[in-house]
Order: C-alpha cells, then sequence, then structure tokens
C-alpha cells in the first residue's frame, strides 16, 4: 500500500488497519446497499479506514455500536439522537466515541444488524486478516454467546482494491468470513460463509481471560445465566 501510495494518515500503516485512499467512497458503496439502509443498529470496528462508515451510519439515524481499542473497555453505544448532528464527525473519532457515546455491557446491547469491519487482507471466499490479534472474532463470539448476533447477521468489510487477494487465506476454527467485500470501485460478494457459534472457550487461554477482562465478564455472566 505504501509502494502504491494509497496508504494514508495514520503512516505507516504497519501493525494496524490501514487506512487508505477511497475508504470515503467504499463508505459510500455501502450506503446504498439494502442490508445497510434497512438496518437500525451497526456494529462498526474502531480504525480509521472505518470512521466514514460510522458517521454515516450516525448521519443516517443508526445506532452504533463499537467496540473500544483491544476491547480494553467493552463497547460504547453511540444514539445519534443523543448528539448534536454538529457533532456527528467527531462522535465517528475514536475520541469523539468516548465522549458522545457511552459504555455498556455487552449483555445489555440491542440486537445488532449489520457488522463492518476492517481488514489487512481479504479473499475472494470472505476470509479476512487483521492484525493478527483475534479481536474482531473475540467481539463476534462474544455478540454470538450473548445472542446479540446469529448466523444471518450480515458482515462486510471496506478496503481498497489491492487488499483483495485472489488466492486462499488460510481459516482457523474461530475465524469469521465476511459476505461482502466493499472497495472504492466494486461491491464483491464472497463466494463461502462461516461463523462459529460463540466462544471457543477451550481454546481461550487463562492468559488471554486475564488480558481480556471483558471475557471473563462474559463468560461469568454466561456461567450466571445458566445456573
Amino acid at each position: 500500500m505504501l509502494r502504491k501510495g494509497v496508504a494514508t494518515f495514520p503512516l505507516p500503516p504497519h501493525n494496524r488497519i490501514p487506512n487508505f485512499i477511497g475508504a470515503d467512497e467504499a463508505a459510500k458503496k455501502l450506503l446504498g446497499m439494502e442490508i445497510f439502509i434497512k438496518a437500525k443498529v451497526v456494529k462498526v470496528n474502531p480504525d480509521s479506514p472505518q470512521r466514514p462508515v460510522r458517521y454515516n451510519a450516525l448521519s443516517m439515524g443508526k445506532i452504533v455500536i463499537m467496540p473500544t481499542p483491544r476491547i480494553s473497555k467493552g463497547f460504547l453505544i453511540l444514539d445519534p439522537n443523543k448528539i448534536p448532528r454538529s457533532k456527528l464527525l467527531e462522535a465517528s473519532t475514536i475520541r469523539g466515541a468516548f465522549r458522545w457515546g457511552r459504555i455498556i455491557e455487552p449483555w445489555n446491547l440491542p440486537k445488532i444488524d449489520l457488522i463492518v469491519v476492517g481488514s489487512v487482507a481479504v479473499d475472494l471466499w470472505g476470509n479476512r486478516l487483521g492484525k493478527g490479534e483475534g479481536y474482531s472474532e473475540l467481539e463476534y463470539g462474544i455478540l454470538r454467546s450473548l445472542g446479540k448476533v446469529d448466523e444471518e447477521t450480515p458482515i462486510v468489510t471496506t478496503v481498497h482494491d489491492i487488499q483483495v487477494l485472489k488466492q486462499r487465506i488460510p481459516r482457523d476454527p474461530w475465524d469469521v468470513t465476511v459476505d461482502y467485500v466493499i472497495t472504492p470501485t466494486k461491491i464483491l460478494k464472497a463466494k463461502e460463509k462461516y461463523r462459529p457459534k460463540g466462544i471457543l472457550w477451550d481454546l481461550i487461554s487463562k492468559e488471554k481471560l486475564n488480558e481480556i477482562p471483558i471475557l471473563l465478564k462474559v463468560k461469568k455472566y454466561l456461567e450466571s445465566s445458566r445456573a
């Protein structure tokens, strides 16, 4: 992306979901899709290339659910009815989301109609690569375990065209495929679909539980709900 001159602020694009020239155009393509138009609640990752998606959703009166970076504080809920219209652009940034949104326990979230994720790379089958730490997959597992999303909840990613690979990306049991890949120039429907049915607890180490406090909270909540 650097060599082709399509990466943009923040730079360099390494070790992050890279922002790209054309992110606004990709967001506009999503804007016209039926799954976006019909959605009332949209979960969007907090990274820079998806800021236009967050802004568009808020501008259209949709509730935005944004995981805090590294899920360190769980999830934020942004209700555009409680944000001055002149502040929607600010609210679509990470700092602004903390100002205009509020932290909410994941079991108190509304049902989510659409998920938008960022990617480092994505293939034609819907497999994607993020930063490599698995936070997007953990977020999905949390929401699926709590019944906030289901098998049919659509998932899309907005990326630059050069981030779309023609070769397969390996898929792990906890990975989640996207249904649509949206670039500044096209909308691609993924060839395959795969969804884990929740958090794969047997694959999560004690270290990971301690590293991400929200995981332990969800585990205890689910255990108490079954008791």
